[in-house]
């Protein structure tokens, strides 16, 4: 098998999950056929997946300069300063060197400087959620985890769920995963809703209580609403009981399984049910042509770009 590939030798079956990949077979198996499988992205996903890289890479150097001791000012200047030099653009054959021009109005250099600035300024010197310190010594702030479950595609091969934990910390007596979102949606309770119950948050959840010993409770989660001449902030809480992240992971081994079947039969069928939702499936346009013509679509507006869990971002 190769270590590096999340699939199994010369088959789709896949042994290696997060969130990401997860929740693409849950919405729709032609959705996780094209984007987990062949690897498809849409060609306007760069600019909100690396605003939002950037946003969390800013706020983990304040997390981790706070945690090592640094005052907030100097933790702060050290934020700004990866942000500046992270969105500058080396020179190329067809371009001089100077800063990051982005193609999205309300996600560019400065509303992402501003965004972390300003969550900082609301969350971070007084925030009364603190970081956790490992039993290495070392605050629980990035932390990448590999988790096998007890049940595999193979004798040899267990299934292993991976992902990234923003942050992990004390909250009024008790101990939370925190995550951090950006989005252009108003943040009200509706949004908040949206992720109790949520794939994400229950395998962070679960993630942290068993590879970090934890007794976790669930999950805040910070979110930005990142416009044009503004950027607000918002607070939400999710929680999980033991007997919820139980049956999560009964119903895991079921969609794990269920995953297997499609790969042997190399039959992804559509879920027509869920292409308009979720802001709208960005395969729907391919869906909806008939299937001689759909790798034309595919072509034009999408680039290849596979996902690995077993990658760290």
């Amino acid at each position: 098998m190769n270590a590096t590939s999340p699939f199994l030798n010369g088959s789709m079956i896949q042994w290696a999950w997060d969130s990401t990949s997860l929740g693409w077979l849950k919405e729709c198996p032609r959705k996780y056929y094209y984007s987990m499988v062949i690897g498809w992205r849409p060609k306007t996903e760069t600019v909100n997946l690396k605003f939002g890289q950037l946003y969390h890479k800013g706020l983990e150097f304040y997390d981790k300069a706070r945690a090592d001791g640094s005052s907030h000012d100097d933790a702060l200047i050290d934020a700004v300063w990866f942000l500046l030099k992270s969105t500058w653009e080396p020179a190329t054959p067809d371009k001089v060197a100077g800063p990051w021009v982005s193609d999205h109005n309300a996600k560019t250099r400065e509303t992402l400087v501003r965004s972390v600035i300003w969550y900082i300024d609301q969350f971070g010197k007084d925030d009364p959620a603190k970081t956790v310190i490992l039993a290495s010594g070392k605050p629980a702030v990035e932390l990448s985890f590999q988790l096998n479950l007890d049940f595999g595609v193979s004798l040899e091969q267990p299934y292993v769920l991976c992902g990234h934990l923003d942050r992990v910390v004390e909250y009024s007596s008790g101990t939370y995963v925190m995550d951090r979102k950006t989005s252009g949606s108003t943040l009200s309770p509706s949004y908040f809703d949206q992720y109790d119950p949520d794939n994400q948050m229950s395998l962070y959840t679960l993630a942290s209580k068993v590879i970090y010993s934890t007794p976790v409770k669930g999950v805040i989660i910070d979110a930005a609403q990142i416009a044009v001449g503004f950027t607000r902030f918002s607070r939400g809480f999710t929680y999980r009981t033991d007997a919820q992240i139980d049956e999560w992971l009964q119903d895991l081994k079921w969609w794990m399984t269920h995953q297997r079947h499609l790969a042997e039969a190399n039959r992804w069928p559509m879920n027509d049910k869920s292409c308009h939702k979720y802001q709208g499936c960005h395969f729907r346009k391919v869906c909806s042509k008939s299937p001689e013509v759909r790798d034309i679509f595919l072509h034009s507006d999408f680039e290849k770009k596979p996902w690995n869990p077993l990658v760290p971002r």
